[in-house]
């Protein structure tokens, strides 16, 4: 991954010129700065963009605060979650290819999910039953394929994923599938959303599809395509300089922070959170979705394809968990505002997301970057 490059097709404009407020802009900076003040974040890169040009970029406070150094706008941050989105659209991509189809079942491509089984705790005990329905492509991609993740509660199922340490970097996908697969779900497949691995699934699932591992598969369809160039699962030598690193330690509560060190080579190239980048390249992933997407003469995804991703999958299938707040719904890849009101969060039917918006802090890393877009 080469320097910092600008992002070629959003140019720098007042925000004024955008029909943005330079006051309000300047009050988000101003919150931002408070918090650096006050030492709950290191620091910040914020990128606002508005009819394919920039409004404002910048950075506040440090990229690594044990050694003092200031944060800059090309600093490389891990993305976590963010990750989700770009391996869900290389999925689609591979759907409008024909190469797979939403309604296949996961066990099509990964045999190894075949006789799933259902754990139920009762008082007498954990009971596992066979599902009456297996999980779907598209239960990956809207999060209802009955998985879950082992930092979400203290379920059995979440017990067993912890044990396992289901979430290693030294496995392969491949070796991360086989683990994961004979362990229980927590719902059945199709009944209730639930913020889970199953996009590290769908990951492996491209890469048994592709013969490709992901980051290579990503590369060459989404990365290289858009001008990506500074992301990836791993940050080379010559730009360790520009890792932004968080605290060494949880500003709530002072527990030590663990997190993924993007100097090393993961054997596990996670999809639903094992990327790196910037503030200009992911909004180029963003912008080539808000351009339905397209980007520089470069198309992606047909235009219906990510009207369809971006549409409510959930219907009547529930969720107990805040991580989706009331109000909205779940795409392929993305949370869906489906009501003006009953959120807390202000926003406006039809946006579409994906950056927990109520995720406790204690599971919040100070250097992740959010994103929202309508």
């Amino acid at each position: 991954m080469p320097n910092h490059t600008p992002v070629a097709s959003l140019s720098p404009n007042e925000p004024d010129n955008l029909g943005l407020s330079s006051l309000r802009t300047q009050r988000l900076m101003d919150v931002l700065q408070r918090e650096v003040d006050r030492g709950y974040i290191p620091g910040a890169v914020v990128m606002l963009a508005r009819h394919g040009s920039v409004a404002l970029h910048a950075a506040v406070g440090q990229s690594d605060p044990a050694a003092c150094v200031p944060m800059r706008t090309s600093d490389i941050f891990r993305i976590y979650s963010m990750t989700k989105p770009v391996v869900s659209v290389a999925a689609m991509m591979l759907v409008e290819q024909g190469r797979v189809m939403l309604n296949e079942p996961v066990a099509t491509y990964l045999p190894e999910f075949a006789n799933q089984q259902l754990a139920v705790e009762t008082p007498q005990g954990v009971e596992l039953h066979p599902v009456s329905q297996s999980a779907t492509v598209q239960d990956l991609l809207r999060h209802t394929a009955g998985l879950t993740y082992e930092f979400m509660g203290t379920a059995h199922v979440q017990r067993l994923y912890a044990k396992a340490q289901i979430g290693s970097r030294a496995r392969s996908n491949a070796e991360f599938s086989q683990t994961l697969a004979p362990m229980p779900l927590l719902h059945a497949p199709g009944t209730q959303w639930a913020y889970s691995r199953a996009t590290d699934v769908l990951g492996r699932l491209v890469e048994v599809i592709t013969g490709q591992s992901l980051g290579v598969h990503l590369k060459q369809t989404v990365f290289d395509p858009l001008g990506m160039v500074d992301t990836g699962f791993s940050v080379p030598e010559e730009d360790h300089h520009r890792i932004a690193e968080p605290f060494a330690h949880d500003p709530d509560g002072g527990i030590p922070l663990r997190v993924l060190n993007p100097r090393e080579v993961p054997a596990m190239e996670a999809g639903g959170g094992g990327l790196m980048s910037t503030t200009s390249d992911y909004a180029r992933f963003l912008q080539c979705l808000l351009n339905r997407g397209e980007l520089d003469g470069t198309r992606l995804l047909g235009s219906h394809t990510v009207d369809f991703m971006t549409a409510d999958h959930l219907g009547d299938i529930p969720s107990k968990e805040d991580l989706l707040p009331p109000g909205h719904g779940f795409g392929l890849g993305f949370a869906v505002r489906t009501q003006l009101g009953v959120s807390t969060m202000p926003g406006s039917v039809g946006t579409y997301h994906w950056g927990v918006l109520r995720e406790p802090r204690s599971l919040w890393i100070p250097s992740k970057i959010s994103s929202a877009f309508s």
